[in-house]
């Protein structure tokens, strides 16, 4: 059908209020109605911007995981001029109801009007699960101020609500920490180096937009540039990596770092890695082997000692926790009962960690690694988080999945286009209710490159959908047929 038009106005109304993150949520609905290239706004005299209405039921709340994200979009189908009505308990629902009104206008160039096709619609929507993530690594390779936000402005319109930040690694320590001035020594250069201030400005701009930011500091493994600030944390010139266990200067500065965090890092959850841990070198540096000795630890009790002893730190400063999966499968009954268990190196874990009553987040290396440019957007989509998993109780500890763009082989020329479009596969994978989940990927095509040609419509270089990972197009031809 030709479609229903929407000629001069589009009408938002938000509750007049002095809270910061509705009146931010306004000026995030003004930035897609001028996407839309909508024309004209109408304000009216009670301060309310006047889709026809946008009312949202609750109290202004802080974002935090687990908020209520979902919405209602109705648009019906009479009058010359389009209006939409979104109802939602929450801001953040809000914000997802405008970004699905905004993809579901489409300008025509020739009438130069905004037509929604289909008419009536009414949208009953939220998300499958409450943890939705993108990781992003700074440590590989340094990500501008600038770009960051980009990406958080592109997860914003797949509705992926936490950004992980793995922000420092044994390559670079990008970030100022002022308890431990010294560690940013560890960056690559003076210019490839994050203020604190950045990093409060990357909170902000990330909450105002419904996504949390997870910071991690991978622990005691991956974390050679440390040391280059520090040496001591080193147990020797040797033995560069994991950190020294038997200092107990490792264990404050760790405190240091989190004391530093939890001002600025407000989201529930700290990730403190502990995968990829080769304690080896401990038993082979004498002033650590005595420790050892004299603590009536090997090495592998040595790595489980200090993974339970960063725990408490965090806990000390009301985070609960994220590690890899390395610490679960080698420990997994010491592990504070408020840990995350992140599941990264293959499937069946996830199965393990619900089984000993523990919570979940899915990220696979053969599925959702970014990285890894053979794997298709179809792979994403079919990747499943409750694989093997049927009863209810279980499936709810499975806080949802993530996607990794690990930085070995991208900085910011392309991380865009290595990212977009498979990540919003698994965006809708985790969306979604399973049950409205296509089986067959070839159903899903189809609205996967429409989303990718708005992503390009919207600044983001979303690379092809055919084809691997961040490939160029094999053709000339429509942005919707690549």
């Amino acid at each position: 059908p030709e479609g229903h038009k929407l000629t001069s106005a589009v009408r938002f109304e938000f509750k007049a209020t002095n809270n910061v993150a509705e009146y931010e949520a306004l000026l995030a609905g003004l930035r897609l109605a001028k996407e839309m290239q909508v024309k004209k706004l109408l304000v009216n005299s009670d301060s309310q911007l006047v889709v026809s209405q946008v009312n949202v039921v609750c109290c202004p709340l802080q974002l935090q995981h687990g908020i209520d994200e979902s919405y209602k979009l109705n648009i019906p189908a009479h009058g010359t001029l389009l209006y939409a009505h979104i109802e939602a308990q929450t801001i953040y629902g809000a914000l997802h109801g405008l970004q699905t009104f905004s993809q579901v206008c489409h300008f025509n160039i020739t009438t130069r009007a905004i037509v929604v096709h289909q008419v009536p619609w009414t949208i009953v929507d939220q998300p499958r699960f409450p943890y939705r993530g993108l990781l992003i690594d700074t440590s590989r390779h340094y990500q501008p101020l600038l770009m960051i936000k980009k990406v958080i402005d592109s997860m914003s319109y797949a509705k992926l609500n936490v950004l992980h930040w793995h922000i420092v690694d044994s390559q670079s320590f990008p970030l100022e920490i002022p308890s431990y001035p010294k560690l940013w020594d560890g960056a690559y250069s003076i210019s490839e180096r994050y203020t604190i201030e950045d990093a409060a400005e990357i909170v902000s701009y990330a909450q105002r937009r419904g996504i949390n930011v997870l910071a991690e500091i991978d622990v005691p493994g991956h974390a050679l540039s440390w040391g280059i600030g520090y040496p001591s944390l080193w147990p020797s010139t040797d033995c560069k990596e994991p950190l020294d266990v038997s200092n107990e200067f490792t264990f404050n500065l760790i405190d240091g770092i989190l004391s530093d965090f939890s001002k600025i890092f407000k989201y529930k959850f700290i990730h403190l890695g502990g995968d990829e841990v080769n304690s080896t070198c401990w038993e082979l540096t004498p002033h650590v082997s005595k420790w050892l000795q004299k603590h009536h630890l090997n090495s592998s009790g040595a790595y489980q000692y200090f993974v339970l002893r960063a725990q408490k730190i965090a806990l000390s400063h009301g985070y609960e926790i994220i590690n890899w999966e390395e610490t679960f499968n080698d420990f997994g009954n010491k592990l504070s009962r408020k840990t995350v268990v992140h599941n990264w190196l293959g499937s069946g874990v996830a199965q393990k960690v619900v089984a000993a009553g523990l919570r979940c987040i899915v990220s696979n290396q053969d599925a959702w690694y970014l990285d890894h440019l053979d794997t298709t957007w179809q792979n994403f989509y079919l990747n499943e988080p409750h694989t093997n998993i049927t009863d209810p109780k279980k499936q709810a500890l499975i806080l949802g999945g993530e996607v990794c763009m690990w930085g070995e082989h991208i900085d910011a020329s392309d991380i865009e286009q290595t990212i977009w479009p498979r990540a919003a596969a698994a965006a809708e994978r985790l969306w979604t209710p399973y049950n409205n989940l296509p089986k067959d990927p070839a159903q899903v095509a189809g609205r996967l490159a429409h989303f990718r040609c708005l992503l390009n419509q919207r600044g983001v270089a979303a690379a092809p959908l055919a084809g691997p990972g961040r490939a160029a197009p094999e053709e000339p031809g429509s942005c919707h047929m690549q």
